[in-house]
């Protein structure tokens, strides 16, 4: 360990909801943690006890010490591991900002959406070992401080021998951390997964309401059998995150609402009041993800010698109604996929 604790430090880079949430919850294991986060919710948290709250019942509270919620980088001069919980778009900043403070050979895990944060982090943090990491469920910050976890899932990472003293944390605090030998197959199928995060941005309302409607669902079958082809095309293989296979999951989507509520069970075993990262940041007025998100893909199309049309679309559509707030229905939506 780089400090004088019996336990290790974990320091969280970009404490927003996701690094709330799991911060939260890795105090309620008794963790070491420092959250590094924006001035405004340092102010929250000094005010108001952090809250962490999931959809099977877990309910976590406490009130912050002075030094367990900052606004700069310098902590991490301490750290024994630090989480990376930034928006795709200040990746490259937060690495820049952590350069100078990180100790070397200390493990930084990338815990973002898209495909390639793992890398850019590595690119501006040379003397440091960055995994990439896996977040699959969804947090919705219910009222100032409260973190709500409201989908099924489970943290991955890549394997690292670093991490061994952490490990009983995570599990200890119910989010346990699974070391994988393949992370660029898990990023590609929890991509295909949050390939729903425009599509239920653009409608406006709670995932388990986008689910449950068969046009919603046949504009994310659209968007993940193209980027299955592409996949296939660059060699890249997907596993299992769910209970289906994630080639079948498009044709699941397409089925009618009724047998889709047979086939799907599991994945519908969300909270009402789940939304969407995307959905929030439209909602907040700031820049989405979607560029490293359905963006992927398009680049992954460029790389392989085709096209992404479906993908390219959501994109647009994406960056109109960040300025636009525009919300669409399930039939306006397939419509505009469907004409391109």
């Amino acid at each position: 360990m780089t400090n004088n604790k019996t336990s290790p430090r974990i320091v969280i880079v970009g404490a927003g909801s996701v690094g709330c949430y799991v911060g939260g919850r890795l105090l309620s294991a008794g963790a070491d943690v420092v959250m590094v986060g924006r001035p405004r919710l340092a102010t929250t948290l000094a005010e108001k006890p952090l809250v962490v709250t999931d959809y099977r019942g877990f309910h976590h509270q406490v009130q912050l010490n002075d030094g367990q919620y900052v606004t700069g980088p310098e902590v991490a001069a301490n750290a024994d591991l630090v989480l990376v919980c930034v928006k795709s778009a200040a990746t490259a900043d937060a690495g820049r900002q952590l350069a100078p403070w990180l100790p070397a050979g200390v493990p930084v895990i990338s815990l973002q959406n898209g495909v390639s944060n793992a890398e850019r982090l590595q690119a501006a943090l040379p003397g440091a070992q960055v995994l990439p990491g896996m977040i699959p469920f969804n947090v919705l910050q219910k009222s100032p401080g409260h973190f709500h976890h409201g989908t099924e899932g489970h943290l991955m990472c890549a394997r690292h021998p670093g991490l061994a003293e952490v490990l009983p944390y995570f599990e200890n605090a119910g989010l346990p951390l699974e070391l994988r030998d393949d992370m660029r197959s898990v990023l590609w199928s929890k991509l295909l997964l949050n390939l729903n995060n425009p599509i239920n941005a653009l409608s406006g309302v709670p995932l388990l309401a986008e689910l449950q409607q068969r046009d919603y669902r046949q504009c994310l079958a659209m968007a993940q059998e193209e980027t299955l082809a592409l996949l296939a095309a660059a060699g890249v293989q997907t596993v299992r995150l769910t209970a289906l296979p994630m080639a079948w999951i498009p044709r699941v989507m397409r089925t009618p609402d009724w047998l889709f509520r047979r086939l799907a069970a599991r994945m519908l075993a969300i909270d009402p009041i789940a939304r969407s990262s995307m959905w929030e940041d439209l909602e907040a007025g700031r820049p989405t993800e979607v560029d490293w998100i359905n963006g992927e893909v398009v680049r992954l199309a460029e790389q392989v010698g085709r096209l992404a049309p479906v993908n390219a679309r959501l994109v647009a559509l994406v960056h109109e109604c960040e300025l636009s707030r525009r919300r669409w229905s399930g039939s306006e939506l397939r419509s505009a996929l469907r004409q391109i």
